[in-house]
Parts: C-alpha cells; structure tokens; sequence
C-alpha cells in the first residue's frame, strides 16, 4: 500500500470526533451516515431547552431558531431561505411532492432502473392514485454520460408529465449528468425531480442553478446531520402547490412554514443541522471530499485485486465517495445470498453494503474522514474468506 497523506496521521484527531466503535470497520457511510459528538451535543442541547419549558420552547423559541437553521442550511445547498423545507429525509420530500401534484390516466412519469427504492414506491403510489403511467429508462451501469442522457430522452414521449433522475444512484454509485437530463425533461415538458440523497456533503452545490423543477437530500449522510434531516426545493413555479405531509398550524404560510409548523414535534435534529455544517466546514469542504474520494478509489482497486474481480468492470465517477467492486460471477446472485455475505461480515466486525444489482452481486464502497485503509483490508480479507466457502460449496 502506497502512503497517502490524505488518510496519513494527521486525521487521527477528526476520526475522534465520532462515536463509532472502534473495534467495527464502518465501510457503509452511504446508507444512514454517522454523527460526530459534538453534533448530538447540540441536538441534545436544544432538546433540554424543550423540556425545561416547553411553553416558551414552541411558543417563543421554535419558529426563529428554525428560521436561522433553515437558512444555513438553504444557503449551503445555494438557496434562499424560502426556496427551501426540511424534511425528514429524501422519501418524505419525494411523498410531498408527489401529492402535491395533479396527474391523471394517460400521462407517464419516467425514472430509471437506478431508482431508489423507496421513490419507486412512492412513484408506484402516485400513479395508482392518479391513473398515470410507469415508463422505466433500464441504463446498464457502463453507460457513458451521453448514452444515458439518450436514453432517457428515447423514453419521454408528449405525454411524459415527471421525469424522476438520481444525481448519484444509491445501488450503483453513479453520477448521472442531471444538467442535461434537465433539459430533455423540459424539452419534453415534463417537470423534472432530482434525487439529491447522496448530494449534500459530497458534492458542491448549487441547487438553483441546475434548473430543476424539485430537488430533494439528505443531510444525515454526507453532511453528518442527526438523523431524520433533510432538505426540499422548490422552484418558484410550483411552490403555491406545494403541499405539506402533515396539515397542521402552518398550512396557511404555505411553503416552506407549512413543512416545519406542524405541532409538538421534536425538531432538535434539524435545528442541529448548521452544527453538522460548521463542523465539517471547519475541516475543510474540499479537503473532505478530497479525503473521500481518494480513499474509496483506492479501496475499490484493493479490494477488486482481493477478490479477483477483473479491473476492467470497475468504474468511478468523478467527486463520488462511494465506489461499486462486483462479486464474481454466480457467487451471489439474489439479494437473500446479498444478506449473507453482508451478515456474515458483520459478525466479522465489518459493516458493509451488499446490493444485487440485475442478478449480480456487488459490494458499495463508502468512504469518510473516520476510515482508514485497514477498515477495507478487513473488508477484503472478509470477503474473500466467504466467496472461498461458497465456491467450494459448488453455488452458481
């Protein structure tokens, strides 16, 4: 292994800066995130603040400080304050927006194979509500930026009304060309929703500029929020439309008020968000992701070498902090045999994502400023010990 002062000694101090266990190589920051200490210290803090007087808290306290908190955290993704809501998380945006909108039979909504899961769902909810139609753009992982803008626009036809695309796509790790995707929506007229989950933290933002027409991330991944903590825009167009969750006591401001006034609610994790913010701010943006991308790509050649899997079926997409090393062939070929090897190496003490994409087992590499290279030898060694076991078991 070659010294790389990016993940060298001096990051010793920053790992401390989060509870994870030690004797646990965390290789999946992808899927929930980690919180570093001193965030849940100011979560915790604002919720002594609502105990201790509850009256003031809600009455007098609450709706200025979500004010300043939303503010921080429109400005990091390049908005203004009322071009942007927190919600709990990229399925809630998703859910708000899809019942904010007025579809009906006949009009289709177009996402890819790629899609997460969970917006499948809710895309599969909204067209059942409405009578619209599914149409899914199945783009093979190898695709150029090119190729995949041209299958999307193969697929939108006169009477495409959504068009759904992933910024970076969870099962695959990758970073799909959403300008252009942008304007094949619009050229087709179709409003556009950009999946951001992945997003914020790892890439810089400038969430207006793209032109989308929704645009939704999360916080509690890259940027380290508390869990539960996410963020919504909306363009100018369609923000009278848009819909809360929860009816309650700030259904009459509208958007974003009618997102975060609804009731007795603990919101402690998004008024910690700016912590989370200034935190990793303070260790440099840049160097961050620096950090992570070098440290991911590394780890995907190491393992690939590992396990035997060819260099040739690798890819990474430049600024992604996650990374895909696929299984050999007919080692894993079901997400039930994906569980195995992800639970197996959990009693290993290494936590890991493990998808089954199109039959084909594959392992997502995430990387953060709390690993270091042993956390994917470990990894490696793990792997490949259990691939060993069902090769000699004749699985195919």
């Amino acid at each position: 292994m070659t010294a790389n002062p990016m993940w060298g000694d001096d990051w010793d101090d920053v790992r401390r800066l989060w509870l994870l266990d030690p004797e646990v190589a965390h290789c999946n920051h992808g899927s929930f995130g980690a919180v570093p200490g001193p965030v849940l210290a100011a979560q915790d803090e604002f919720r002594v603040r609502m105990a201790t007087n509850p009256m003031r808290w809600f009455d007098r306290e609450l709706p200025g400080l979500m004010a300043e908190a939303r503010a921080v955290v429109a400005g990091f993704i390049g908005a203004g304050p009322e071009e942007a809501a927190f919600v709990s998380n990229v399925s809630a945006g998703v859910s708000a927006i899809a019942q904010s909108l007025a579809l009906q039979a006949g009009d289709e909504v177009l996402s890819s194979d790629h899609i997460y899961g969970a917006v499948s769902s809710a895309l599969d909810r909204l067209c059942a509500r409405t009578g619209a139609a599914r149409v899914v753009a199945d783009i093979p992982v190898e695709c150029s930026d090119d190729e995949i803008v041209a299958l999307f626009a193969h697929h939108c036809s006169g009477r495409t009304r959504l068009v759904v695309a992933d910024q970076v796509t969870s099962a695959t790790a990758r970073r799909f060309p959403i300008e252009d995707l942008i304007r094949v929506a619009h050229h087709a007229g179709a409003a556009i929703l950009v999946d951001g989950a992945h997003a914020p933290g790892m890439l810089n933002l400038e969430v207006p500029v793209l032109g989308a027409d929704f645009w939704v991330g999360n916080l509690h991944k890259w940027a380290c929020a508390p869990a539960g903590t996410g963020v919504l825009w909306v363009a100018p167009a369609w923000r009278e439309q848009m819909c809360s969750l929860v009816v309650s006591w700030g259904e009459a401001d509208g958007f974003p008020i009618s997102f975060e006034r609804v009731g007795t609610d603990d919101l402690s994790a998004w008024l910690a968000a700016p912590s989370s913010l200034h935190l990793l701010g303070s260790l440099g943006w840049d160097r961050v992701r620096a950090h992570n991308e070098a440290l991911v790509c590394w780890a995907q050649a190491m393992v690939a070498e590992a396990i035997g899997t060819p260099p040739g079926e690798l890819r990474h997409d430049q600024g992604v902090s996650m990374a895909i090393v696929p299984l050999p062939t007919g080692l894993v070929n079901t997400p039930e045999e994906a569980r195995l090897l992800k639970n197996h190496m959990a009693n290993l003490g290494v936590e890991m994502a493990v998808v089954c994409w199109h039959g084909r087992g594959t392992i997502r590499l995430s990387a953060y400023v709390y690993n270091q290279p042993s956390d994917y030898e470990r990894l490696a060694i793990g792997t490949r010990g259990f691939l060993a076991e069902r090769g000699k078991w004749g699985h195919s």
